[in-house]
């Protein structure tokens, strides 16, 4: 098995290059999506959050009301702390399963946003991918498809790695400021040609 690291801030294009790369072969381990998954009603993450943080996080149906934490641990830096530490080990324990599952010879690719911030996953993979963009274009990207206000979208940024550090971070970079989907697709394959033949690491 070989174990791609994806990353890069938000409206930087990387959910593009994992749909890409998934169709050059790559099998995708999402960890933003087992993150909504487990945050569902029902999901495992619920009893915790509830615990942790009382009714005031829970939406009707019972699962997590994302806006409400989403404003909460960006004015409180202990609660991302809290969050974090009832998210993440759930979260690494699935991302193992689902890896496990795919066969000996299986390219696994881990979007994971916070690669650099964590600390850890950059010795859990073989290779990391940073997609970069200015900031500007981050904040374009995101307004325009989300709604959001460019308040919501700069807390976001601020959370996040600096961009020197994600491409410090990388073994290689795209920057995916002005290519049309077309030129991504281009780099994308070309990289999965070097990443994926036999024999490399």
């Amino acid at each position: 098995m070989r174990r791609i690291g994806l990353t890069g801030g938000i409206g930087s294009g990387k959910s593009t290059v994992a749909s890409l790369l998934v169709a050059e072969g790559a099998v995708l381990v999402d960890t933003d999506a087992i993150a909504r998954r487990i945050a569902q009603p029902g999901g495992l993450a619920m009893p915790a959050i509830e615990a942790a943080f009382g009714q005031s996080v829970i939406a009707s149906d019972g699962g997590l009301d994302r806006a409400g934490m989403r404003q909460l641990v960006f004015s409180d830096h202990s609660a991302r702390k809290r969050l974090e530490s009832i998210l993440h080990p759930l979260i690494g324990a699935e991302t193992e399963r689902m890896a496990a599952a795919t066969g000996p010879g299986a390219v696994v690719v881990f979007d994971v946003p916070l690669l650099v911030e964590s600390g850890r996953w950059r010795a859990n993979v073989d290779r990391v991918l940073v997609v970069d963009a200015s900031e500007e274009t981050q904040l374009r990207r995101v307004v325009a498809r989300s709604g959001w206000t460019p308040e919501a979208v700069h807390a976001v940024i601020a959370q996040q790695a600096a961009r020197r550090l994600r491409r410090a971070a990388a073994d290689a970079v795209i920057f995916n400021e002005t290519l049309s989907l077309e030129e991504l697709g281009v780099e994308v394959r070309s990289l999965w040609k070097r990443w994926a033949s036999p024999g490399t690491r």
